[in-house]
Order: structure tokens, then C-alpha cells, then sequence
């Protein structure tokens, strides 16, 4: 079924695909009758979560649902308690622990933390970049693969399991219906495995990141890097939402320069630096460009 050899169960070397995973998986929670896979004291027969997925998928946006979801899943498994918060600009989903989990313990954390987060992001058809991870527990010797089920970084021997994430995404509204549950419901494992490939509110994370670290932004690379993306993925995921960094950087910089020509006197020259422009002539030659005026003649204009 899975196709995995006797082989490579022995051997610490061997791994399996996200499809071979899907497929054990899925066998031994219905032969077990329990999607819990033995992490809690009680069994979560077959249809326990797409139960939940049901009671989410009516939200009018992902704070809702996941709020429901975390409701409703104390109903159904009271060893742990979810709970979402949120603080300033991101928002976190963490795990109390109601007993101990036993052996089982790092593998129900780490998956019901995939489970919750691959949901989100199905159901506003959106990839939700981690701002990171944390768990309660001393970093294991597999930990570096903790960096392909968590995007950003993962922290370990904290005080609970949780995952941040900006909270703009919570108030993105629900793309799916009862259909489109339907089909899920029939390989939702890959949600859990796989990183969701669309970033929404992308171009507003790169604005943000632009204005909030212009000095740690100056190219591709190092704002990638910001995003937790590579840099290929984030030219071609700017160019599915029909922009480029390059448009994106100018809107950032005309915004710049506007507000700095307006509400100060700095000289030309000093505006051209702190907007990013490695000489004047460079600056002057792009807001004209941009406004159809030199600075000077757009401050003078402005000023009366």
C-alpha cells in the first residue's frame, strides 16, 4: 500500500514521500478507528476533524474559524487545550497541556500545531508564512527537520507548543464551501505535509518589511530571507499577484520621499540616502519619474 520495504524500516538513513506518509497514515487511523493516532486518552473515531472543519467552514474569517476550531476541539479531546491569541501585530496558536502525552508527546504536538495550520491556510486558499515555532521540549536529534514542517525559526525547552504568525491573515475571509470540504476531507493529510504554495497578503509583507527594514532590504536575497522565502519564490509569487519587487520598492520609496520633502527640510541629498538612492542625481532623476516633478519642485509646489 505505502511501499515501504522491511529495509527501510531499519535503516535511520531511509525517508519517505508526503504521499507514502498520507498513505500509512490514513490506514492506521482507520484500522485504529482513531485520527488521534493513540495521542489521547480517548479514541477520535473516524471523521472526528472533519467534523470540526465543518463547524469552521460557515466563519466569515479565519479568526472565527479558528477560534471555533479550537472551541470545538476541547469537546472532543480534553487533554489539551488550543487557544488563539493575539498581541500588537501577530497572532499565536499554542497548546496547554491538560495531562502528560507520554511517549506519544512530541508527535501530537508537533502534529495537532501541522493540522491546525494547514487548515487555516486551506481554508483562506492562502500560504501563512510562520513567524516561528516553539515547543516544550529539549531540541531532538531530527530537530533540523523541524525547519521543513516550520517555516521560521523553531525554539525549543519553552514553556508551551505554540506558532506565530502575522495577524493580518485572520481577518482574510473564508474561500471554501461545503464542496470543496467534501473533496478535502477525501486527502486532507497533504494540508499537514505540504507548505501551501500562495501568500495572499504577500505584497503587504514586503511593503511592510521594506519600511520597517530598509537597511536589511536592499535586495532580493536578504528581503527573502526577511520572509522566510527564497528569492525565486518571491519574484514569481510578486508576479502571480500581477507586481515585482521593483514596483513595490518605488511605492515605498515615492512614499518615502514624499512624506520627508513635506514634513522636513532636509537638503535633497539627505532625502535621496534615507529612501535608499546611493547619490542624488539617481533620486532626482526617479521622482521625476515617479511625480513628474524634481523634488525641489515638487517641495516648493506643495509649500506654496
Amino acid at each position: 500500500m505505502a511501499q515501504i520495504t522491511p529495509q527501510m524500516l531499519t535503516d535511520s538513513r531511509s525517508r519517505i514521500s508526503a504521499e507514502q506518509m498520507e498513505c500509512i497514515s490514513g490506514a492506521a487511523m482507520q484500522e485504529l478507528d482513531d485520527e488521534a493516532l493513540g495521542w489521547f486518552s480517548r479514541r477520535l473515531p473516524w471523521g472526528s476533524y472533519g467534523m470540526l472543519a465543518r463547524a469552521s467552514i460557515s466563519a466569515n474569517s479565519l479568526e472565527v474559524a479558528l477560534k471555533r476550531w479550537c472551541r470545538h476541539h476541547a469537546l472532543i479531546a480534553d487533554d489539551i487545550t488550543l487557544q488563539l491569541s493575539i498581541s500588537a501585530d501577530s497572532a499565536s496558536l499554542s497548546i496547554a497541556e491538560q495531562r502528560d502525552l507520554g511517549p506519544l508527546r512530541e508527535f501530537c504536538l508537533v502534529s495537532v500545531l501541522r493540522n491546525i495550520h494547514g487548515l487555516a491556510c486551506w481554508l483562506i486558499d492562502s500560504r501563512i508564512p510562520l513567524q516561528g515555532a516553539q515547543f516544550p521540549f529539549r531540541a531532538p536529534a531530527h530537530s533540523d527537520f523541524y525547519r521543513i514542517l516550520f517555516s521560521g525559526p523553531t525554539q525549543f525547552d519553552s514553556m508551551v507548543a505554540a506558532i506565530h504568525f502575522d495577524a493580518r491573515y485572520l481577518a482574510l475571509p473564508l474561500r471554501r464551501d461545503e464542496m470543496a470540504l467534501q473533496q478535502m476531507l477525501q486527502r486532507a493529510l497533504p494540508l499537514t505535509v505540504l507548505q501551501y504554495r500562495r501568500d495572499r497578503l504577500l505584497p503587504t509583507r514586503v511593503r511592510q518589511a521594506l519600511i520597517s527594514h530598509p537597511l536589511q532590504s536592499r535586495s532580493a536575497e536578504e528581503l527573502a530571507a526577511l520572509l522566510h522565502v527564497s528569492a525565486r519564490t518571491l519574484h514569481r509569487q510578486l508576479k502571480e499577484k500581477g507586481t515585482s519587487l521593483q514596483a513595490l520598492k518605488d511605492e515605498v520609496r515615492q512614499s518615502r520621499a514624499r512624506d520627508l520633502l513635506l514634513r522636513t527640510v532636509r537638503p535633497i541629498k539627505q532625502v535621496a540616502e534615507a529612501v535608499g538612492f546611493q547619490n542624488e542625481k539617481s533620486f532626482i532623476r526617479a521622482f521625476r519619474s515617479w511625480v513628474g516633478q524634481s523634488p525641489a519642485e515638487f517641495r516648493q509646489a506643495a509649500r506654496g
